[in-house]
């Protein structure tokens, strides 16, 4: 058996957020760097109703100037699965 991890998508939208802060940018301003026409995706990660998909985690980390892993929150209570 091996612990296969996941991902805590509330823990990694609250991180978004905060990072989004931190740098001092709004949603507006998230939403013109990635060129989105409304800000629904970035409300659906801050809110963990979504994940970024890995081409927008890379960009969130150059922006945040963060690693992904600062950004991703792993599950602690990942579940063991047997392995065929």
């Amino acid at each position: 058996m091996i612990t296969m991890p996941s991902i805590d998508m509330a823990a990694t939208g609250r991180n978004i957020a905060r990072l989004r802060k931190a740098a001092g940018l709004t949603v507006k301003e998230l939403q013109s760097l990635f060129g989105f026409a409304t800000p629904q995706a970035i409300y659906k990660w801050q809110h963990g109703a979504a994940m970024p998909t890995i081409d927008n985690l890379i960009a969130l980390a150059m922006i945040f100037e963060v690693s992904m892993e600062d950004i991703i929150v792993l599950n602690v209570n990942a579940r063991a699965r047997k392995c065929a």
